[in-house]
């Protein structure tokens, strides 16, 4: 596998993997989401909500906050030591307390632990009128994006096979192409239809030029310019909510898809009496 990055910062990566089948391609993808753990609101005691949202619409709404994890400092609580009582390992803990007239925000949400702060302190809760108030406690644990949307450490997790676009000889140039396209992808040089250097990989995949070039060639059955994909090449995106870093989100999916592969092969081992080929 082959990786090379075209930006890699915090909360945004955008590489080029080449060298797997789009089915491991999809693999990494659907383990980012949904097998990278981090912190969420699990649990809140409420002792006042006189807010005009009802107590599971708050509660949904300081769920869904992104929390800063540092996955060295936090276990699972069914890992711990406190068989799930909740301590300072496996559980994060936060209280609010707000009286109105004025709107909540996450920056109100303050925690006993500062490194497992939300990610966006301007996210905004609830607005509360005069004398309403709003006062509870919450508890973070560890989860994954496979048992609640919380918990995916990604807002945008995706990828597009590496775009390719051909040229048939008995293309005119004609020039509609380069109009139709959407992502000014193509241009005319000298008296030929070329891709502009550097902006392949804005190619969209639309296919707008396969279907102007049709349209306005009545003797043509296959339009001159195809747009086609590599097969083992492909563009991903990640842009993550704040909780991880991406980097940390692309080493920790890649430690899980190594794990589960150990595991399949041990399995595969033992139903073959130690001959994995047999």
């Amino acid at each position: 596998m082959h990786l090379s990055f075209s930006r890699l910062d915090d909360n945004v990566a955008r590489f080029i993997i080449s060298g797997f089948p789009s089915a491991f391609v999809n693999s990494l993808r659907r383990t980012m989401m949904g097998e990278v753990p981090t912190l969420a609101i699990e649990d809140v005691l409420i002792y006042d909500n006189d807010s005009a949202l009802f107590d599971e619409m708050l509660v949904h709404r300081l769920g869904l906050i992104p929390l800063r994890t540092d996955l060295s400092e936090y276990v699972f609580t069914k890992d711990c030591s406190c068989n799930g009582e909740g301590c300072s390992a496996c559980t994060s803990v936060y209280t609010l307390s707000v009286e109105g007239p004025r709107t909540v925000y996450s920056r109100d949400l303050i925690p006993q632990d500062p490194r497992a702060a939300p990610v966006d302190e301007n996210i905004p809760l609830v607005k509360l009128e005069k004398d309403q108030k709003v006062v509870l406690e919450a508890r973070a644990v560890l989860g994954r994006g496979s048992e609640h949307a919380k918990w995916q450490p990604t807002l945008a997790c995706g990828y597009k096979g590496y775009p390719r676009i051909v040229f048939d000889s008995k293309c005119d140039s004609c020039g509609m192409c380069v109009d139709e396209c959407p992502r000014d992808v193509l241009e005319i040089k000298g008296k030929k239809i070329a891709v502009v250097d550097g902006k392949i990989e804005d190619c969209i995949l639309c296919k707008l030029c396969e279907r102007i070039c049709v349209a306005n060639a009545d003797t043509w059955d296959k339009p001159a310019i195809s747009v086609q994909t590599e097969d083992d090449r492909f563009i991903f995106v990640i842009e993550g909510d704040g909780s991880i870093p991406v980097r940390q989100i692309i080493e920790q999916a890649a430690k899980v898809l190594q794990t589960k592969s150990d595991s399949l092969v041990d399995v595969l081992c033992d139903i073959s009496g130690g001959n994995i080929n047999d």
